[in-house]
């Protein structure tokens, strides 16, 4: 993955509990003015100065993960203003803002396992955390599931955005008729029979994409697709596909608020024909409509 997301932080201060070093978590619970991040973004500190995520561009990373290795010899929690009303005049952000952080010394490794095993079976997850522990009362961070794109298609427009789209961190289920798009790619599943598609199961922070040039499996699979749970189902193409699309749908019997939810064209850069940036423009539209991971407090 390009950068860590809220799951492989708590997955990280579990990896490092295993190893019997001790762990702060850091969360982003107060925001005054402009700042890079959003509320509940985490850092995970270990005790020996290793940490996961990032408070901003490399401003005060450093001074956070010394304040964390303070907060553990310490054994007591704290939340400390950084930026603009801070005591520590030395450390600034460029924004401009200012961020309140809380400083979770030794968090409960079972709670933080629960979490992740709920995010894992793709389950919405409230995780309250105040500076004397996780789980009961503080601020109640709202987590979401990873990114899960299921890509049906093949050919050069296909692999490129499936390869961009692992590197991205999303969870991809990849589809494809073609024997030498599995090959490429690697765990992809071969279609191979119209008449028996494999199921493909959807939830509210799954997107469906498609990626044929060749219509027919976008035919069969996308009517079984639309009746599924997801943020967004997008097939590639003009407008002039996107209106045949519908024709086909239309003449299949599919109702025309199912086929509605179809976005389409799809992708943020207009009419383009090279791979990578078609590859790009997609998964940007994706993105763009996923439920941010990091949820401010209700």
């Amino acid at each position: 993955m390009i950068a860590p997301h809220p799951l492989a932080i708590l997955e990280q201060a579990l990896a490092w509990i295993a190893q019997g070093q001790r762990v702060a978590l850091v969360t982003l619970v107060g925001i005054e003015g402009s700042t890079s991040r959003g509320l509940g973004t985490q850092m995970a500190v270990a005790q020996d100065g290793r940490f996961a995520g990032s408070f901003s561009g490399g401003c005060i990373e450093d001074a956070i993960v010394a304040e964390a290795r303070d907060v553990l010899a310490a054994g007591t929690g704290r939340t400390v203003r950084y930026g603009a009303g801070s005591p520590y005049i030395d450390v600034r952000l460029p924004c401009g803002g200012g961020i309140d952080l809380c400083f979770t010394p030794d968090p409960d490794a079972a709670v933080l396992a629960g979490a992740v095993a709920n995010l894992w079976a793709r389950r919405a997850v409230v995780l309250p955390v105040a500076e004397d522990g996780v789980g009961a009362g503080g601020f109640p961070l709202h987590l979401a599931p990873v990114l899960r794109i299921v890509a049906c298609g093949h050919g050069e427009d296909f692999t490129a955005f499936v390869r961009l789209a692992r590197q991205f961190g999303a969870l991809v289920e990849a589809h494809s008729p073609h024997e030498r798009d599995v090959a490429t790619l690697g765990d992809t599943t071969r279609l191979t029979h119209l008449g028996q598609p494999p199921a493909m199961l959807g939830d509210d922070w799954t997107a469906f994409v498609f990626v044929f040039h060749d219509r027919d499996w976008e035919d069969a699979l996308l009517p079984l697709v639309l009746r599924q749970p997801a943020f967004l189902i997008g097939g590639g193409g003009s407008r002039r596909t996107h209106a045949r699309r519908l024709e086909r749908l239309a003449a299949a019997g599919v109702a025309p608020d199912l086929a509605a939810r179809i976005k389409g064209p799809f992708g943020l850069i207009p009419a383009t024909r090279d791979p990578a940036t078609l590859a790009l423009s997609i998964l940007a539209e994706v993105a763009g409509a996923y439920p941010a991971p990091w949820v401010q407090a209700g």
